[in-house]
């Protein structure tokens, strides 16, 4: 029998037989497919995506809203690729540029020590001149620095090309990163997997056979990961439903995936900026889509430096039950876009406090979601 709130929002809303049959499926807790997926994102009213989507993540997550004390490290913005939507990449030498060597990245970690954090996020741009004995180095020396912090670190393309840059395996090169100290790596850079699209917004960085393999490599290492898709550019539902199915797959297979993270495109210093960006009632239907139809990945995050604040705080009420983490204004990858927050960082009494107003339960977890302290 349907849930009464689900049948109610049915009845309230006249929602058409289609969607009421697709709407049982989830409150039963069946997968849905592709077809139906579409379906819930051309045709269901929004009211019905939250309740849905709410069951879903209650299902899997309680009341529980997760968040982490973190900060990032972004070695380089110099990138052998420009892709369209980018606001973040530079070349070498040209204004806006930057590069850390080793030594000012083992201070950024140095300057935490004894500081309340538990996972360092480093990511940054393909730098034409770093292999992967270089990432390895940055990795070990932040360790040497932070010994008992989480280290997630580097996006699928920047792995794929460090490894074919040093001429090893995927499998011997995660093997060297986890010597090294890696522990997860983050889910950047699959963007949309559709071939086509790839091809006309980021045509020469890794593909999205290339970047699947990557997440199964690291997975088949025991390394998890997270996984993302850039929505709300040229892409169509179709393209977002069957990103999300590829993804789903690998995850059928490895069971290897954390958590999914919708990335909304920001228009601000880019190629593609004459499209716009789409609403938050848009923001709200992806979220709620993907926790409906990503049924086996346990979490799914709005990441609020590039949401802003309040609609990540929405978006718990349409499937999301993480918020990332403090941040500590350590990350320029989306205010140079045009992100709501130009100087991400907030406390854990500020992120407590925008979790409990949601009516959810803030709860501060490590990087494998296992429970640190309930607020």
């Amino acid at each position: 029998m349907i849930n009464p709130d689900v049948q109610q929002t049915i009845n309230l809303f006249n929602i058409p037989e289609p969607i009421a049959a697709i709407a049982q499926k989830v409150v039963a807790g069946e997968r849905i497919s592709t077809e139906e997926g579409l379906a819930l994102y051309e045709k269901a009213d929004l009211s019905l995506l939250g309740t849905l989507a709410s069951v879903v993540r209650e299902r899997l997550n309680g009341n529980d809203a997760y968040f982490n004390k973190n900060f990032h490290i972004e070695p380089t913005n110099i990138c052998i690729y420009r892709c369209k939507f980018c606001s973040y990449s530079r070349k070498v030498n040209e204004d806006g540029s930057w590069e850390s060597c080793l030594d000012e990245i083992a201070a950024t970690a140095q300057s935490y020590k004894g500081k309340d954090v538990t996972e360092v996020h480093i990511v940054g741009g393909v730098h034409p001149q770093r292999d992967l004995y270089y990432y390895a180095d940055m990795v070990r020396r932040v360790r040497t620095e932070l010994p008992d912090i989480h280290i997630k670190a580097f996006s699928a393309v920047e792995i794929e090309y460090m490894f074919k840059k040093t001429g090893v395996t995927a499998n011997k090169g995660f093997e060297i990163l986890k010597e090294a100290g890696l522990n997860s790596i983050p889910g950047g850079g699959a963007e949309i997997f559709d071939e086509t699209l790839r091809a006309e917004i980021c045509p020469d960085k890794v593909g999205s056979e290339g970047w699947l393999a990557i997440h199964e490599a690291a997975h088949q290492s025991g390394i998890l990961s997270n996984a993302t898709m850039l929505y709300g550019h040229i892409e169509t539902y179709a393209h977002r439903i069957d990103h999300m199915n590829r993804l789903r797959k690998l995850q059928d297979k490895t069971k290897g995936f954390n958590c999914f993270i919708p990335l909304k495109y920001r228009k601000a210093n880019n190629p593609m900026s004459d499209i716009g960006e789409v609403s938050v009632i848009e923001d709200l239907r992806n979220y709620a889509v993907s926790r409906i139809f990503l049924d086996n990945f346990p979490h799914l995050k709005a990441y609020w430096p590039m949401s802003g604040k309040e609609i990540a705080q929405l978006a718990l009420s349409f499937g999301v039950d993480d918020l990332d983490g403090t941040i500590d204004d350590t990350t320029k990858i989306y205010t140079m876009a045009g992100a709501e927050e130009q100087k991400p960082s907030l406390t854990t009494a500020e992120l407590s406090n925008l979790i409990r107003q949601a009516k959810r339960t803030p709860v501060e977890r490590d990087s494998w979601y296992r429970k640190v302290r309930l607020y």
